[in-house]
């Protein structure tokens, strides 16, 4: 019995079948490098990427930026460039069988003569065992990895991966370069767009330095606009329902604004904290940002005065990201008021500085033979563990020994004031100095 033709078929037969429209983004989604725009540091003529591609040869890398730079197009067009085969994964959907899978056609492909750029976007997602299964395919040349991250690599990739791929930082788009996309767009439309010279610059800001963001609302735009309509700044905004920020994330402003609210938490003035808080989240500023950098206040300028505040940082972070916004920006609005109303001390902070600067001087200076453990008959014969005094046998639980290494010294790194709970550690200090003394 002859199966009746799918509708699909019909439709081709007819000629109706056609593509559904693409999105502007993907429609003016660069077809070579030198259409990338705001990326001129590694693309430009004395660009990194430039100077790899002069000598037709490709190491590994990680691209780090924000979203919309391109990093896609550009491994894309990396790809093309140094005629590889173009693969892409995302952290986010992949798992060891898919990359097994992957690993596997690309061996087959160099068996070819073929080799093969392994795209893995949200490289970071992956975890550490995940990571490191890239590392043979990266020292045998299965593949070139380029791994894209939003995050900074140093935090959340493996020591050995990134020292096996350079890491090439991608910048949000500057209002030229968005403007430059505004522009491209006009041209593969043949229409401006119908915005006066304020609700473009307004437009420009709302994209925030993200590329495909840009694209997206200049659609928007067109969309929204009827025959001989032009908009201005205050239009604009109620059609997209979008504010413009109100400084740019990638430069000054943004950078003003976290200095303004560190210096407010670190001088105890909770409001101005606020203020300066608030100014960011409705900026748009991503609230884990300024949860972590809520965390850096409460290591660095509270420490040990109040070893809540670390405490009381991080359980906003996480409040924040079980929550979500709007309701998560409250427990980092409730640490922000708790860190800047906690007692100060940079004592650590200090203590730590000084100890990594003589820890550098000192060089490879070994510990004093007494505090190290003797395993074998050997070792023991040579002094290791001689005179160690087992702290807890001692009436006072303190000892007293001196732990520097000999040549070194005794040295003095912490220092704690007389405020908050160091007040308590700063006793303590002074009881041992005391007994130390008196054994001394």
């Amino acid at each position: 019995m002859k199966r009746p033709q799918s509708t699909p078929s019909l439709f081709a037969a007819a000629g109706l079948e056609q593509d559904a429209p693409r999105p502007l983004p993907e429609r003016l989604r660069p077809h070579v490098l030198s259409d990338v725009v705001g990326q001129e540091h590694i693309l430009g003529p004395d660009g990194a990427l430039t100077r790899m591609l002069e000598t037709r040869t490709l190491g590994s890398l990680v691209f780090w930026g924000p979203p919309g730079t391109g990093k896609t197009t550009v491994a894309r067009l990396l790809a093309d460039a140094t005629s590889l085969h173009f693969e892409q994964i995302s952290a986010v959907f992949s798992g060891v069988a898919d990359l097994k899978k992957v690993f596997d056609a690309a061996r087959a492909r160099r068996e070819m003569g073929t080799g093969t750029l392994l795209f893995v976007d949200e490289v970071h997602r992956f975890n550490r065992a995940q990571q490191d299964s890239f590392l043979p395919v990266m020292e045998d040349g299965t593949v070139v990895l380029v791994g894209a991250t939003t995050e900074n690599p140093s935090f959340e990739l493996n020591a050995a991966l990134l020292s096996r791929a350079r890491v090439l930082v991608f910048r949000s788009l500057d209002p030229a370069a968005v403007e430059r996309l505004f522009a491209r767009a006009e041209e593969v439309e043949g229409r401006r767009l119908p915005l006066d010279a304020e609700a473009r610059a307004a437009l420009v800001r709302m994209a925030d330095g993200d590329g495909r963001a840009a694209l997206t609302l200049v659609e928007e735009v067109w969309r929204s606009a009827r025959a001989d309509e032009i908009f201005d700044a205050a239009q604009l905004q109620a059609i997209l329902q979008r504010r413009a920020p109100i400084y740019d994330k990638s430069a000054d402003g943004h950078y003003n604004l976290i200095s303004a609210l560190h210096k407010s938490v670190r001088g105890s003035d909770p409001d101005a904290a606020l203020y300066y808080l608030a100014r960011m989240f409705d900026a748009g500023e991503d609230p884990l940002f300024l949860a972590r950098r809520v965390v850096r206040m409460a290591i660095e300028d509270v420490g040990l005065a109040d070893p809540q505040a670390l405490v009381v940082a991080n359980a906003a972070k996480d409040a924040y990201d079980f929550l979500g916004s709007p309701e998560g920006e409250l427990a980092i609005a409730q640490a922000v008021i708790y860190v800047a109303t906690a007692p100060k001390s940079n004592a650590a902070y200090t203590a730590y500085k000084a100890a990594m600067r003589t820890a550098k001087e000192a060089g490879s200076l070994l510990p004093p033979k007494h505090i190290l453990n003797s395993p074998t008959r050997l070792m023991k014969s040579e002094g290791y563990g001689t005179g160690y005094q087992y702290d807890h046998d001692t009436p006072e639980g303190f000892s007293g020994q001196d732990y520097f290494p000999e040549d070194l010294g005794r040295q003095t790194f912490y220092d704690p004031p007389e405020r908050g709970f160091e007040r308590e550690i700063r006793k303590r200090l002074d009881y041992w100095a005391k007994l130390r003394a008196q054994r001394d």
